[in-house]
């Protein structure tokens, strides 16, 4: 699926794109062979939340500061150009204002510039990382990354959990408003998708969305589109929504007492939730326990293969990860393969062409990178790349059989050998 307000890369944003397919883009894959084996280079870093690929060679790291927040000082963030192989810092940004602290988001858009949305301020970079531009976003909240719609503008929301989230429509050149805010039917958590000109948000209760309306210049509530995922049940929040070309997919049970690992640090006693709504009918739509174990929770989305129809979500509270096969015209959801004790957690990569899924496997107190047959769940690699933490951020691939693991104390380049 192409992103026009992207630029034309193998990895332009977070999940490959705003869609959240997290599928890896022109790729051969790692095609794993017999005998070959997983390996890293690693470097120490100060809460790294993702990579991008520019242009061949060029690749970049976001990161940012945290322990002024917990004096009640404001946060910054900091993008690098790296070394692809050596990790090495080749080009730093000075410090960026932000704000409030929350993983932010950064891409690669269609006019060449990089963007970062950090705390509440959104900044326009060259591609030595020197600031252009920037932008003071108008809640005092830490604003959850953005989405770039096909026609190059940008959009971004404050994350908010007790009061309606509120979205911003940038334009890319000016880093000015092009409309009024809107402000969303209720408070939302979890990052935006978008497909086309598209704005996708899943608030605490229930997702809806928001079409470009070009002739009035302003973003347009879809009222015959919205399902309340909550209903009376005691769940809480969803996460990240995939959008496929029928779908929209995400997790509940949301909220969690996460610091260090995922494991045991579900918040609600119910078991988190994989939820299915057409994109066509809102009231198409599925629910199903992931495993079925109550403290379940999650933090980020299920990973779709449009071509295979296959969903893998997990339950990172109760270390289960979880795949099915999806039958788009019975709307019928078989168990595939099922893996317990497995310390699933965060984003996910896709190689479309190979099947290879790459997720992180926290175990023994450490992190652990492993690629999977997606079809068969079948181990065909295995790193222990040494994070302290259970990674819930970003990777995204190398320009060859590699890929870059984001965790909150490293960052590692692992690679087939």
């Amino acid at each position: 699926m192409s992103h026009p307000g992207y630029l034309a890369t193998p990895w332009p944003g977070e999940d490959g794109g705003p869609n959240r397919l997290q599928a890896v883009h022109r790729s051969a894959g790692l095609a794993m062979r017999e005998g070959e084996k997983l390996s890293f280079a690693r470097r120490r870093t100060l809460l790294s939340t993702m990579t991008l690929l520019g242009a061949p060679g060029e690749v970049y790291l976001l990161t940012h500061s945290a322990i002024r927040a917990r004096l009640g000082f404001a946060t910054t963030s900091c993008v690098e150009r790296i070394d692809p192989l050596t990790l090495k810092t080749i080009h730093r940004s000075p410090r960026l204002a932000g704000g409030p602290m929350w993983p932010g988001g950064m891409a690669l858009h269609c006019n060449g510039g990089l963007y970062v949305v950090y705390g509440r301020y959104l900044h326009r970079l060259d591609r030595d990382c020197q600031p252009l531009a920037m932008l003071k976003l108008p809640v005092n909240e830490a604003y959850n990354s953005f989405v770039i719609l096909d026609n190059g503008l940008i959009v971004t929301k404050n994350l908010s959990e007790t009061t309606p989230a509120r979205l911003s429509v940038i334009d890319a050149e000016t880093l000015r408003p092009v409309c009024a805010d809107t402000d969303c039917p209720e408070p939302s958590i979890a990052r935006l998708s978008a497909i086309g000109n598209t704005v996708y948000v899943l608030g605490v209760r229930s997702i809806f969305r928001y079409h470009w309306d070009a002739e009035t210049g302003g973003l347009l509530f879809d009222t015959g589109w919205r399902f309340d995922y909550i209903g009376s049940t005691a769940q809480s929040y969803g996460w990240d929504v995939v959008l496929d070309a029928r779908n929209a997919w995400f997790m509940d049970n949301g909220k969690h007492s996460y610091v260090i690992k995922m494991i045991g640090n579900g918040v609600s006693a119910t078991p988190n939730r994989l939820i299915r709504v057409s994109l066509g009918d809102a009231s198409d739509h599925q629910i199903l326990p992931v495993c079925g174990l109550a403290g379940g929770s999650i933090t980020n989305p299920p990973l779709i293969d449009v071509a295979r129809q296959i969903v893998v979500g997990y339950d990172s509270a109760n270390s289960h990860l979880q795949a099915w096969r999806f039958d788009a015209e019975a709307k019928a959801m078989t168990p595939l393969w099922h893996k317990s004790g497995f310390g699933c957690a965060s984003h996910m990569l896709l190689y479309p062409e190979t099947g290879e899924l790459v997720v992180n496997d926290y175990r023994r107190g450490g992190e652990e990178v492993v690629v999977l047959k997606i079809e068969s769940g079948a181990e065909t690699g295995r790193v222990r790349v040494g994070g302290f933490n259970q990674g819930v951020v970003f990777p995204s691939p190398g320009w060859g059989r590699d890929f870059y693991w984001s965790s909150m104390d490293c960052l590692a380049r692992v690679f087939v050998e």
